[in-house]
């Protein structure tokens, strides 16, 4: 593991609002960058997102919307801002390919790669879907030329463009590809490059029918090609060209986060382009799936879209954040119902983790008049295995978020849940609060206590806002709720002292916890809508 960790997203294309496909994979990247904010500290992580803002689609609806493209990516990167601020989305930067030094870096990048011989001017033609801003072979088109990503019509186009020389890199790339498994993940992922990458034609990266992109230097007859324009980012985000001190801290990126559909950019164009600018590639590409609403992929141009922003304000984040991580398996497909969202939100939000810190704090409160200190006695075996299973989900939480397997990191959270519950019921504190000796009742509320305190560190990266009301509401030091959390993954230890420094950790004998029981932690939906949490 390296002391740093830079993440990244595809940035989207601005030329319509956000949809729950964009969500899925911001949201998948806030909970990989916070988990590694409690690794390494909020200063050692860099979350890059954004918007692509140029090329023939953006020019078209600027045009239908009687405004000019600068203004329609405006607004359209306003929509952006705002959905992922709503989903608690806690980026270091959002960056805009309409910014003046992206743009001038791009155009520093072309230049050297027509001065290398690597982007040569010949005549291409081709199938061209506007869509995908690429010319298709026919082979990837269905009858009558259609592009299937977009349901519609490809369209002839034959220019004198700049072409990058992919034939230069392709045998590199391969072996790359072929020696390093986590270089492209999921590994079936890996194998569908391979065989892309055999084909793979020399790519037109320039176009002349275009006017919104950023010129060619020395032949502003053409601009740089929207893929070469947003690929960049990775390097301009962080500084490239401008800041070396900052750009070399940070690159390579640790994941790039990219959607099935744009992968053979993201794994073939892209390591090509850095091999040729001479810079280390990428630690990994990892390519997750669609999230598909009614089994049909979210698409802005069919209109078949959920509105994250209308959802997170129904809902508030949490449940749709979680929802996601959990319901999907990362890296494949995914389905989006409401029916679903509604019955796994309110199985494992309200019922699972609400019930067990909503109970527990009843007998903080009736018996212990809400100050839980951890007994001097030994607690018992069945304690001891509590503790036992707290360290086992640990260890699977690190072990699935390391391989970027979101949803087994939650599913062992959620498994350490299903332990604590019915730790609760073998226990019955009932009983044991009709006892003379209330010690044997002290163990077992303080060692519920202490697992809802592991519990909520554990699931911060996913449902920040409702593990900063359980915290609250346990009464334990220190900030969970800042984004620059003092929390440290160390303190996920069972009988970890949560106020010591990092990389330290003590049983925490003398800890004790001050409950204050605020109200349901978590409400049901459906019937109910959701009690929302502040931004956290």
């Amino acid at each position: 593991m390296t002391d740093t960790y830079y993440i990244t997203t595809a940035i989207d294309y601005a030329n319509a609002p956000p949809h729950l496909g964009h969500a899925y994979e911001k949201i998948a990247a806030d909970c990989l960058a916070r988990y590694h904010r409690l690794q390494y500290g909020a200063d050692n992580v860099f979350f890059l997102t954004g918007t692509d803002e140029h090329g023939l689609k953006i020019e078209r609806k600027a045009k239908e919307a009687g405004v000019s493209p600068q203004e329609f990516v405006d607004q359209m990167a306003g929509a952006f801002q705002a959905a992922w601020a709503a989903l608690g989305i806690s980026y270091s930067r959002f960056i805009r390919t309409t910014e003046a030094a992206h743009r001038e870096q791009v155009q520093q990048i072309f230049a050297r790669l027509i001065a290398q011989g690597d982007v040569v001017k010949a005549r291409y033609e081709g199938w061209y879907c506007s869509g995908c801003e690429e010319f298709k072979a026919e082979r990837d088109l269905l009858e009558g030329r259609v592009c299937p990503n977009h349901e519609r019509p490809a369209e002839w186009t034959s220019e004198e463009n700049y072409v990058f020389d992919m034939a230069r890199y392709r045998d590199r790339l391969r072996a790359r590809i072929e020696s390093d498994p986590h270089f492209v993940q999921p590994e079936f992922r890996r194998k569908e490059v391979l065989n892309l990458l055999e084909g793979f034609p020399n790519l037109s990266v320039s176009r002349q029918s275009v006017k919104w992109g950023i010129p060619v230097p020395g032949d502003p007859e053409h601009v740089v090609y929207v893929w070469i324009d947003a690929l960049s980012n990775y390097l301009t985000g962080i500084g490239y060209g401008r800041d070396e001190a900052m750009f070399s801290h940070w690159w390579p990126a640790d994941v790039h986060l990219v959607g099935k559909d744009i992968s053979k950019f993201h794994a073939i164009l892209w390591p090509a382009i850095l091999m040729a600018l001479d810079l280390p590639l990428p630690r990994q590409i990892f390519v997750h799936g669609f999230v598909l609403l009614d089994a049909g992929k979210m698409s802005k141009s069919t209109g078949n879209v959920v509105d994250p922003l209308g959802l997170a304000e129904k809902y508030g984040p949490d449940p749709i954040r979680y929802y996601l991580l959990r319901e999907v398996n990362f890296g494949r497909d995914g389905d989006f119902t409401y029916e679903a969202f509604e019955k796994r939100v309110n199985a494992d939000l309200a019922n699972n983790l609400g019930n067990a810190l909503n109970r527990i704090l009843t007998f903080a409160e009736r018996h212990f008049e809400n100050r839980v200190s951890r007994p001097a006695t030994e607690p018992s075996e069945a304690i001891g295995a509590l503790a036992a299973a707290a360290g086992l989900a640990r260890e699977r939480f690190v072990a699935a978020m390391e391989a970027v397997a979101l949803h087994e990191a939650l599913a062992a959270a959620w498994e350490l849940l299903d332990e604590l519950n019915m730790f609760v019921d073998r226990q019955a504190p009932w009983s044991l609060a009709k006892q003379e000796d209330k010690t044997p009742l002290q163990h077992v509320v303080w060692s519920v206590l202490e697992t809802l305190r592991v519990v909520a560190i554990m699931v911060w990266p996913t449902v920040p806002s409702l593990a900063a009301r359980i915290w609250e509401q346990l009464g334990t030091e220190g900030e969970l709720l800042a984004e620059r959390t003092d929390r440290r993954w160390e303190h996920t230890c069972w009988g970890a002292d949560p106020g010591t420094a990092p990389g330290t950790s003590h049983p925490a004998a003398d800890r004790t916890f001050v409950t204050r029981k605020t109200g349901p932690v978590y409400l049901r939906i459906g019937t109910e809508i959701v009690g929302k949490a502040g931004k956290h």
